[in-house]
């Protein structure tokens, strides 16, 4: 890379990290492949490199940029060819592929031994076959955004169970409102609710069992119960009509307009939300609500993620380099407002005084005994969360066809996890 890059891009110099492995004599090349293409986080990978750097300065760092897209396509090569020493990538069953081949390093001992301090809340998204294949060094919540100022203008308050939901529903509904925008045009957010439904309903263990292909559709009462739930809030008519031809940013409008009250989003909606005109003291969110009691309540929060490649050939300075990326002080830095603008994955970080980074740290710090999903597409193989995603939207518009959806998916789950 260019050595003549600063770190005073994010102002990341001069930390002062001092930790075993950060003071190690690190010497060599070491290669990094980033999809970290936009502008905003190509800075952000260009400045830690650039600092890595000046904290170990016999260390040569090669820092290559892919276009995320279509790193997507080319990583199984470039971890099969010629593999670097550093790679981006994504949390959970997006890591299965390229950790059944092979192809990812098994770093367990550095989660183990002490060397990823204030990571244990995200441990989970980086766990596959009880063992650890990497580290986030990002993330979002996902959460209930809803019209405070509805909410006030109705009596009503933020519910704590689904009971209360439903309560608050059926009142929003009475007042000539529908409770939730979406569109499931392109059927992920569908997902997003079934993932919340089923972790509230069954709890985090049997959400990731249920993507491991582990628990059948037709067969598993827990299943059916997470139908049953979503079915009492489409039964009401509490989602918005014909949501099957709006795309999420289209549905967004019925929100703004104050024409259903609430939408069950990842915080990048925050921002079209402000952009229509929302003001703060106008909108609040808060997390989806218990429905079985006693169960550790799994968050949605894609994470996205480095891994060493197991063909490495710097693995000493790509350790070194992980444990840099997850500190508490960088992670603090790289999410804040004026680079990445998401959440920090180490729980000792402090994030921008926004209310909705605010609450959705304070939610997953505290969500180590829970558990942090990856969404949907991330965490099912990819033509399994095809095939059920388009499911999940079916079930939305045509609920009476549950079993004919269920059977489809225990096909699809029979096929693709042979």
């Amino acid at each position: 890379m260019n050595r003549t890059l600063k770190a005073s891009v994010l102002g990341l110099a001069g930390l002062g990290l001092l930790t075993s492995t950060a003071l190690a004599e690190l010497s060599g090349d070491l290669r990094i492949i980033s999809d970290m293409s936009n502008p905003a986080p190509r800075a952000v990978m260009e400045s830690l490199a650039a600092e890595f750097g000046e904290m170990h300065p016999d260390l040569n760092i090669e820092l290559e940029i892919v276009d995320r897209e279509a790193w997507k396509t080319q990583i199984r090569n470039a971890l099969s060819a010629n593999p670097p020493d550093v790679i981006n990538w994504y949390a959970a069953n997006r890591m299965a592929p390229y950790v059944d081949a092979g192809l990812f390093e098994d770093i367990t001992d550095m989660w183990d031994d002490g060397s990823l301090p204030g990571l244990d809340a995200v441990r989970g998204a980086m766990t596959l076959n009880d063992r650890q294949w990497g580290v986030p060094y990002t993330y979002y919540q996902w959460g209930v955004y809803y019209r405070e100022d509805i909410f006030n203008e109705l009596g009503l308050s933020e519910p704590a169970t689904f009971e209360e939901e439903i309560a608050n529903c059926q009142v929003i509904l009475d007042s000539g409102r529908k409770c939730y925008a979406i569109g499931t045009k392109f059927l992920w957010t569908a997902g997003g609710w079934f993932d919340y439904l089923n972790m509230r309903t069954n709890g985090f263990d049997h959400h990731m069992q249920l993507a491991r292909g582990e628990l059948s559709w037709t067969e598993d009462e827990g299943v059916r119960e997470t139908f049953a739930n979503w079915r009492r809030l489409i039964d009401m008519g509490a989602f918005i009509d014909d949501h099957q031809s709006y795309s999420w940013q289209e549905a967004l409008t019925f929100f703004t307009d104050g024409e259903a009250t609430a939408y069950l989003m990842g915080n990048f909606a925050v921002a079209p939300m402000r952009d229509a005109g929302l003001g703060d003291d106008q909108i609040d969110f808060y997390q989806f609500p218990i429905i079985t009691e006693g169960l550790a309540q799994g968050e949605d929060a894609p994470t996205d993620t480095f891994h060493i490649p197991s063909g490495a050939e710097n693995k000493e300075a790509a350790r070194a380099f992980l444990q840099f990326v997850t500190s508490a002080d960088v992670q603090t830095r790289i999410n804040n407002g004026e680079n990445l603008g998401q959440l920090p994955v180490n729980a000792n970080s402090s994030v921008d005084a926004d209310e909705f980074l605010e609450q959705g740290f304070e939610m997953l710090s505290g969500n180590a005994q829970g558990g942090v999903a990856q969404f949907f597409d991330r965490d099912f193989p990819a033509e399994m969360a095809s095939v059920g995603m388009e499911g999940l939207q079916e079930f939305m518009v045509f609920p009476d066809n549950l079993d004919d959806i269920l059977e489809r998916l225990e096909d699809a789950r029979g096929r693709i996890y042979e």
